[in-house]
């Protein structure tokens, strides 16, 4: 299936924006795990519609209501099925993108890919709505981690040109949390607010702005992944490219190590309390593929919402001619904050699934 991903924890995401509900079913989850529920919500939360003017007026309680897999608050070793319902969809609002497609959305992919078939109210499949169910799979993939001294978080390390503060070379769990309190995910609370001058300004112009989302993982042990196809990067960026609007993956230094020399990039390795670490993680914590103990750390370019509400050149499908669409509805301005929690969810996840695999799918 194209909506899941997974090895031995195999995570599948179903529905419709504007469908009854959305969900998530997750399986291999190890039986006996404890799910704090109240800190579930309050993750689900961190990306929850319609909570300030930076994003979409929507308002959904994103309440997650559980099938199957979990019996009084402990994994019992069944697939995990979760659902949302959905309560406040505006469908008339759509009813002119089934002819006009917008630019810069999957609409006119999916309307070929399905022969027009495809329910894209709301964006359907490819809507962000469906980043709620993966912060499900993901804010439980957290818990477990967090209990085996591996900890995720990320914060929003850019919106336009405006720049936040990078992760320090060792993040801790401490500032994690810190991050994940704020109103706003960044370290630098000052820039925080340009940023968010910025967002509504781009709102006030009937535009959008995208963000770079910096995520680290702190406790991976030394050795997790495989070389090549299946490198710790590969899995990662595979399913990070799942979360709708991501446009590029990062590791380390990224692409600006290109434009570096070796002796600028590679990280001399030293011993610290017995222990092999690096001075320098240009390489975001791993080489060929496999963890090295130091902080994982990757970044996501989130594009600009692609539903503005200016003028915008686009054509008619039935007509095949030339046309103009004014894109109607509530959307965010940027994607890129409420996306943080979700880039979070992801690599957690992912993490989560390869260290089942080296345990053979237990701890």
């Amino acid at each position: 299936m194209s909506s899941e991903f997974g090895k031995l924890l195999r995570i599948s995401v179903f529905g419709q924006s504007h469908g009854r509900a959305i969900g998530v079913n997750i399986d291999g989850l190890p039986a006996g795990e404890s799910i704090d529920l109240q800190e579930l919500d309050a993750f689900l939360d961190r990306r929850k519609p319609g909570k300030s003017p930076l994003s979409t007026t929507r308002k959904e309680s994103d309440a997650p209501i559980f099938l199957s897999g979990l019996e009084h608050g402990v994994t019992c070793g069944a697939p995990l099925c979760a659902i949302i319902e959905n309560s406040d969809q505006h469908s008339s609002d759509y009813q002119e993108l089934q002819d006009k497609p917008r630019p810069g959305h999957a609409d006119y992919t999916a309307y070929i890919k399905w022969d027009g078939h495809a329910d894209m109210r709301g964006g359907g499949h490819f809507s962000g709505r469906l980043t709620a169910p993966l912060c499900i799979a993901g804010g439980i993939a957290k818990q477990i981690l967090s209990r085996h001294g591996v900890h995720v978080g990320a914060h929003l390390a850019s919106v336009g040109d405006v720049e936040d503060l990078p992760f320090p070379l060792r993040p801790d769990r401490s500032l994690f949390d810190a991050v994940a309190a704020k109103p706003f995910p960044v370290l630098d609370d000052a820039v925080g607010e340009r940023m968010q001058a910025l967002i509504l300004e781009a709102r006030q112009h009937l535009d959008s702005v995208g963000g770079v989302i910096e995520c680290a993982a702190v406790g991976v042990p030394a050795g997790l992944g495989e070389p090549m196809f299946e490198g710790l990067e590969n899995r990662l960026a595979a399913a990070l490219f799942g979360i709708p609007a991501v446009k590029g993956v990062e590791f380390g230094a990224g692409f600006a190590a290109a434009r570096s020399r070796g002796s600028q990039n590679n990280d001399a390795f030293a011993v610290e309390d017995g222990e092999i670490v690096t001075c320098t993680n240009h390489a975001g914590g791993i080489l060929g593929g496999i963890s090295t103990g130091m902080p994982i750390i990757l970044r996501t370019a989130i594009k600009p919402t692609p539903s503005i509400s200016q003028p915008q050149q686009t054509v008619s499908l039935r007509a095949r001619e030339d046309a103009e669409l004014v894109v109607r509805g509530r959307h965010d301005p940027c994607i890129a904050h409420r996306a943080v929690p979700v880039v979070e969810a992801v690599t957690a996840a992912v993490l989560l699934d390869l260290l089942l695999e080296g345990h053979h799918g237990t701890f």
